[in-house]
């Protein structure tokens, strides 16, 4: 809902940038940049209680977390109301564009927080489930436990080259579909092996088809698990290589649009 109503805002705003009734010198418009820039200011407050205890008394981590990705939304909307979506002169296109930056910015950074930060637990929660035990493939495939043992080093092989820590963030993401295309390709010869042994051991030990394709069903869930978990691992390095640059870069651009800002209020009140 507050995305929606986030849209809506700035389709209304551009509907009707043309309105000379709303202007950026007085009256709304003017009132609307001060309340954008006071609530982009409070947006310093997430990083000062997540570095200083002694400001508990303010609120939680989360409380300020979350308060910071609204306000880092809300300002700039109330900013682009406030400048009537136009640019107008050099001094205002550059805190406005400034802002902009800033705001994509910290959308970017949030969807990277949600990849690195939510997602860990689970991704590596199912990894250890589907890597833990060989004797669950050796039950589907109803075969001796060296053909089973082979396959399972097969996919921790792949699971080792997929987790292993790129050397750089771009690194990391070029690398993405050479793995996923790798993945696909250990899954057919993975698949075609387990067909073809429980094929032979269905004949030797004379299963119905329905019993063997049971057994095939398991191993493919197995085996598309496993394979599943080495690649959402794999983007997990990647983001996590992505989420410390963005860190690196966010808060001095965060300081560059304060300083902006601050320029910008100068100029529009004493030029």
């Amino acid at each position: 809902m507050f995305t929606l109503a986030t849209l809506a805002a700035l389709w209304i705003g551009w509907v009707n940038r043309d309105d000379t009734s709303l202007t950026p010198v007085g009256g709304t418009g003017y009132w609307l940049g001060i309340a954008g820039s006071v609530l982009m200011l409070l947006l310093l407050l997430y990083p000062l209680r997540k570095r200083m205890p002694a400001l508990r008394a303010i609120g939680s981590v989360t409380f300020w977390f979350n308060t910071h990705m609204i306000f880092g939304v809300l300002g700039p909307v109330l900013v682009l109301w406030h400048a009537n979506f136009h640019l107008g002169s050099i001094n205002c296109a550059v805190a406005l564009i400034t802002m902009l930056v800033v705001a994509v910015s910290g959308v970017f950074g949030r969807y990277l927080h949600r990849k690195v930060n939510i997602d860990l637990h689970e991704r590596n929660t199912l990894a250890r489930e589907v890597v833990v035990d060989a004797d669950e493939l050796r039950g589907f495939l109803g075969t001796r436990a060296a053909v089973a043992d082979r396959m399972v080093a097969d996919l921790n092989a792949f699971s080792h080259l997929s987790t292993r820590s790129p050397r750089s963030a771009v690194i990391g993401l070029l690398r993405l579909p050479v793995i996923w295309g790798r993945a696909t390709f250990v899954r057919a010869r993975l698949l075609s092996r387990a067909r073809q042994v429980i094929a032979v051991e269905g004949r030797r030990c004379g299963r119905s088809r329905k019993v063997q394709d049971r057994q095939y069903a398991g191993v493919k869930e197995f085996v598309s698990q496993h394979l599943l978990a080495a690649r959402q691992a794999a983007g997990l390095g990647a983001y996590e290589r992505l989420f410390r640059l963005w860190h690196f870069l966010h808060l001095p651009l965060f300081y560059l649009l304060v300083i902006v800002a601050v320029v910008h209020v100068f100029a529009s009140h004493f030029f």
